[in-house]
């Protein structure tokens, strides 16, 4: 089966992609995880429930995330990176003010798994975490009969796209190409950078690889739907040099 290579831009003013949260503290990588990004395809393919079959057949393939940042010039007349405040922090409140004796209303208080009402109350205090002014560029292998699918849909998605959470709304084209090779995704993401004056920062490979940091993730999903389930993987980082 022939090779292809998806390129995707995520931008957006916030951006999160959770891998390890618990109900009160909702947190967020610094890049898009591999379970986000199948699950943005699977929304625009219109693909619901479990999907063991298509989530098998993606799950494997590697891909690599390349993240941006803003530049400016400098007396030299050089690019440099703009420092920014990479995370922004919500405290978010669940269930508070709503009446318990309207029957609507009564439907968005949190509740058991029994349906009863919660320890403690209705009103539920969490945390949520997100990136700032991000910019990532993915490109992924994908199975060759799959290209003209996945084409149509991300330029005509069955169901909304959202870049990890539904209040992240993209604010620019996501489906930038597919390409017979990798080296033609990595030159059409470095003119889409250039032209938005951005500075390549790190890049993330699957698998281990000589980088600067290597590390596990648990973000492989095997089935979505009611019951996820989710396996390993190990992911290598590399900051940015001119020789990648």
């Amino acid at each position: 089966m022939a090779k292809a290579y998806l390129l995707l831009w995520l931008e957006a003013p916030l951006q999160s992609w959770g891998h390890d949260s618990k109900f009160g503290r909702r947190d967020t990588l610094n890049f898009p995880t591999k379970s986000g990004i199948l699950g943005l395809l699977c929304c625009a393919l219109g693909k619901g429930g479990a999907q063991r079959e298509f989530l098998t057949e993606f799950s494997q393939l590697p891909q690599i995330i390349i993240t941006y940042a803003r530049s400016r010039k400098n007396a030299n007349n050089e690019m440099i990176k703009i420092d920014s405040e990479p995370l922004l922090r919500d405290f978010h409140m669940i269930g508070s003010g709503y009446n318990d004796k309207d029957p609507w209303q009564r439907l968005l208080i949190p509740k058991t798994r029994e349906g009863k009402k919660a320890v403690g109350g209705g009103a539920k205090l969490t945390y949520r975490y997100y990136l700032q002014d991000a910019r990532f560029a993915v490109i992924m292998e994908i199975p060759g009969n799959q290209a003209t699918a996945l084409e149509h849909a991300l330029q005509n998605p069955v169901w909304d796209l959202y870049l990890g959470r539904k209040s992240c709304v993209p604010t620019d084209f996501i489906y930038r190409g597919i390409f017979e090779s990798e080296q033609q995704a990595r030159a059409e993401a470095k003119k889409i950078a250039e032209e938005k004056s951005l500075l390549e920062d790190f890049q993330v490979w699957d698998g281990e690889h000589d980088g600067d940091e290597t590390f596990t993730l648990t973000d492989v999903p095997v089935c979505f739907g009611e019951y996820k389930q989710y396996r390993d993987r190990r992911v290598t980082l590399i900051y940015h040099n001119d020789e990648l």
